[in-house]
């Protein structure tokens, strides 16, 4: 129960600035109880009474107050003070605060930051990892509708060596809200007295700072712009992210997507900088799970031995069968890894998709397997050269099918599709293709 009792005591100390003796009196107090006596003060008396808090205690009574009466304390404080309350905060109750913190504190903590601290400070506002808020910057020229052309040159030359570019402008409002972005060359051309509002088209792409970071690149692909504005949920304009740093981001992850399509963790360092005991422990992993599954492999002969002592020579057609279909699958897998990663094909396609695919692994069995049936022919004779042809057009098309389907399930599952990998697919298509090679020629010698 609130000791209200004390709160005249507590008002009087905070009058006279009594810190120490007002942290004495609230030694007895439970972080809620403290809560509560906070909101009964006006602004100017909860501030002060909150900065006298020690440490520990302010974090745990900050974590009880609802999300504005947050946000009131930290318009209020330092950034130093902030970052330290931030940082204390339990990782659920720091997620809650800053999912959505005002854009306004997110700019004042970012622009007041040295270099070094940037990075830290972007991570305690909560943006997750792989999200365009942990790349953008808050260097960037604004201008207001209301300036005239020249108001918004001499903008440019105060701030524009601070800047991270100025071949964009950027229009807000008196709150912050982004209205347009303007290029420089258009404010160049355009006369002094001219207004910003004159020459503005409301047209704009933006991301959110909670956006995946691969949005970003895909986004500069589309717009073809050296940077693009980075807003919160109200439109209020945060940061922006600029060509180079998209780049690297490309760049990680085509070499991300690199290592797992050949069925390696990704490094997350250059090769250089990676010990040897890194580089196994990336590799080791993916290859057990692939020497397992291959044992599946061995089962299979096991299981039809009677059918390869009958007819020996179906040995000799095992690599060029299971080879055919780990080659298809994979060929088929990495056409679709990539029609996905770049957005030229949706989840929602597949049905389609799967009957283009039908139709492309009849055509390709069909092939091989007219080739293979003369190969076979040759070899051992009609039995033969059927057994290897039926087979050569079914696992054509099964593993076809197999590495279109794989990419969309992992889609499906919020994994990566990359880990479709040619080493998985192979391994796929060789447990399969045995299957299905044992089970036709089962059939056809009646065995």
């Amino acid at each position: 129960m609130l000791k209200h009792i004390m709160k005249p005591e507590i008002k009087e100390l905070i009058e006279k600035r009594d810190w120490a003796t007002l942290r004495e009196s609230l030694v007895d107090w439970d972080p809620p109880e403290i809560a509560e006596l906070l909101l009964d003060m006006d602004i100017s008396e909860r501030f002060l009474f909150f900065r006298s808090l020690s440490r520990q205690l302010s974090s745990e009574v900050f974590s009880h107050l609802d999300p504005e009466d947050q946000d009131d304390l930290l318009y209020n404080m330092t950034d130093q003070e902030t970052r330290q309350i931030l940082g204390s905060l339990s990782p659920d109750d720091r997620t809650a605060l800053l999912e959505e913190l005002p854009a306004a504190m997110t700019k004042r903590l970012l622009t007041q930051l040295n270099p070094e601290d940037i990075e830290e400070a972007r991570q305690l506002l909560g943006y997750p990892e792989e999200s365009v808020g942990r790349l953008m910057t808050p260097d960037y020229i604004a201008v207001q509708p209301d300036w005239t052309i020249k108001q918004a040159l001499e903008e440019i030359r105060k701030h524009g060596k601070d800047s991270e570019t100025i071949n964009m402008i950027y229009v807000v409002d008196n709150s912050g809200k982004l209205l347009d972005d303007i290029r420089l060359r258009l404010l160049l051309l355009s006369e002094p007295s001219v207004k910003i509002k004159q020459i503005m088209d409301y047209s704009y792409r933006s991301l959110s700072a909670f956006d995946d970071r691969e949005q970003a690149v895909h986004e500069m692909k589309q717009s073809d712009l050296v940077a693009l504005p980075v807003v919160d949920s109200d439109g209020i304009l945060l940061g922006i992210v600029t060509v180079d740093d998209v780049m690297d981001v490309a760049e990680e992850e085509t070499t991300e997507d690199m290592h797992k399509t050949a069925s390696l963790s990704p490094l997350e360092m250059n090769y250089h900088s990676a010990s040897i005991w890194r580089l196994y422990t990336k590799r080791i992993g993916w290859l057990v799970i692939l020497v397992l599954m291959s044992l599946a492999s061995s089962g299979i002969i096991a299981a039809y031995e009677r059918t390869l002592t009958a007819a020996i020579g179906l040995v000799l057609f095992i690599p060029l069968l299971i080879g055919s279909g780990g080659n298809t699958g994979s060929q088929s897998a990495t056409l679709m890894i990539r029609a996905l990663v770049t957005g030229d094909v949706r989840l929602s396609h597949w049905t389609r998709i799967l009957v283009k695919e039908l139709s492309v692994g009849l055509l390709l069995g069909g092939s091989l397997g007219l080739i293979s049936y003369g190969i076979g022919l040759a070899r051992g004779g009609f039995q033969l050269g059927l057994i290897v042809g039926l087979t050569m057009i079914t696992i054509v098309l099964v593993s076809n099918i197999i590495g279109m389907l794989l990419p969309f399930l992992l889609v499906k599952l919020k994994m990566d599709p990359a880990v479709a990998s040619n080493p998985l697919m192979s391994t796929i298509a060789d447990v399969s293709g045995l299957f299905i090679y044992f089970y036709i020629a089962t059939l056809v010698l009646r065995i």
